[in-house]
């Protein structure tokens, strides 16, 4: 049962008029490309809305991206630096207090009623117990498992789910979000938090989507299985070239890729229709974007994340809302430290000054400020775990420009792409490249790498 919340306060009720609502719906592991198969994503958001085609995220791997996303922080500032504890997980998060203030927090104080459906931090709940609802938060479907045979927190209620057809988790976090529409959002404004687990392995379809994509192939850009990789790190140098058996494996699970997220563009299309019954879509903004990319053979590699390549740290966003107009592309930089401020913007919050992230606000109208006034470069950073294998990429500091890749190991390896010239990343420039241009890059690299609040901001222009 959905429990609707509301503040009696006169002065909220006086702003919610002028609030909108604001819905989140955040995949996990899904590359750009796999949206051109997903239709009302498409045809209801993309073509109704605008499109950020340079969308980056601060961690490619889920829990530390997570983390940023509800904080508007940069990773060397929440440390939350992976999906396992000590140094990474729910339990790093909660203990260090960052629940304390996340955009719910923020958005409730505001007057929202707060909701959140699926996934939320890896480890949840770690040692709270299954019951545990997270503070800022209205109502609560945390996810305990996925896809099937899994167990949801319904507001403090565990409740288990089975193998059957409805059973199956997208569809659930579908349901249970139409029917807070229906009883919430006439009521007064709402923040949605939508996290379906798909795509990510082992990305089980839903039966009815079971048998779709027989053909389909990963893209096999020029990066696909990389003839020549002596230009790149080490660790990427072990990799043997993939063999028809390693090529096979990665076309079949992008088919269940594919087909995984056909349940999530149903989800879509439920909250746009659930939106539209209760008379709140006009007056909706919905960003639809994901936790971090994935590859799927390009540079040699295996299926997986955690690199430094555009596959893994570029992905979907899309905002759909008033005022937002249609069918644009805009390729500013982005990040998901920007979602947080960009939600308490929208919602009349007040926004800490923790946050290293811009809001996207000013650009989400028909006459955007000139573009000169937005960041002209961003940070990705990656911490590996102690577990980790031998086949996955050392720690590294990332700097993103309109056309430049700029990557620093631990190993004192060095990356350097133009992507004006080498968009698929296959010729690293760093040996031959002017060393003025070197320092420059690793000067500006090292302010954001330890910058915070404002000081990110000056340090990202």
């Amino acid at each position: 049962m959905v429990a609707v919340t509301l503040a009696c306060n006169a002065d909220l009720s006086g702003r919610r008029a002028a609030q909108p609502n604001i819905i989140l719906i955040l995949t996990d592991d899904q590359e750009v490309e796999s949206l051109a198969s997903m239709r009302r994503v498409g045809e209801e958001l993309a073509r109704a809305g605008t499109t950020l085609t340079h969308a980056f995220v601060t961690f490619p791997v889920c829990c530390p991206s997570r983390a940023s996303t509800l904080r508007g922080q940069y990773v060397h500032n929440h440390q939350v630096l992976g999906n396992s504890p000590p140094t990474g997980s729910f339990t790093r998060f909660e203990e260090q207090g960052l629940e304390g203030s996340t955009v719910a927090v923020w958005l409730k104080s505001a007057g929202y009623q707060t909701a959140f459906f699926g996934k939320y931090l890896n480890g949840y709940p770690g040692d709270l117990g299954s019951s545990y609802v997270p503070p800022g938060w209205t109502d609560w479907y945390g996810s305990l498992g996925h896809y099937y045979d899994y167990r949801l927190n319904e507001n403090g209620r565990v409740v288990k789910y089975g193998s059957e057809p409805e059973d199956y988790e997208t569809d659930v976090l579908a349901r249970r979000a139409a029917d807070f529409i229906k009883l919430a959002a006439p009521l007064g404004p709402i923040f949605m938090y939508i996290a379906p687990y798909a795509p990510h392995a082992p990305a089980t379809p839903a039966p009815r989507h079971a048998s779709l994509f027989p053909e389909a192939a990963a893209p096999r850009q020029p990066s696909f299985n990389e003839e020549d990789v002596s230009d790149k790190p080490e660790w990427v140098q072990r990799g043997e070239p993939l063999d028809a058996d390693a090529i096979g494996s990665i076309d079949e699970h992008y088919r269940d890729r594919l087909r995984s997220v056909q349940a999530v563009d149903d989800l879509v299309g439920s909250v746009l229709d659930a939106l539209r019954s209760a008379g709140q879509l006009d007056r909706t903004y919905i960003f639809y974007t994901s936790d971090n990319g994935f590859h799927l053979g390009q540079h040699r590699l295996p299926p997986g994340k955690r690199t430094a390549y555009e596959e893994d740290i570029r992905v979907p966003l899309i905002v759909r809302g008033p005022g937002v107009p249609a069918g644009r592309e805009l390729d500013l930089l982005v990040s998901n430290v920007d979602l947080a401020p960009t939600f308490s913007d929208l919602g009349g919050a007040q926004t800490p000054s923790f946050v290293d992230g811009r809001s996207l606000l000013p650009f989400l109208t028909g006459t955007p400020p000139p573009a000169e006034t937005w960041r002209k470069r961003l940070l990705v950073e990656q911490w590996m775990e102690p577990e980790e294998s031998r086949n996955r990429a050392p720690d590294f500091g990332l700097l993103r420009t309109e056309n430049l890749v700029y990557v620093e190991y631990s190993t004192g390896e060095r990356e350097l792409y133009d992507l004006g010239a080498d968009p698929f990343e296959l010729n690293s420039a760093h040996a031959s490249a002017d060393p003025t241009l070197i320092q420059d890059l690793g000067k500006r690299l090292a302010a954001l790498r330890a910058c915070t609040g404002s000081s990110c901001r000056d340090a990202d222009r």
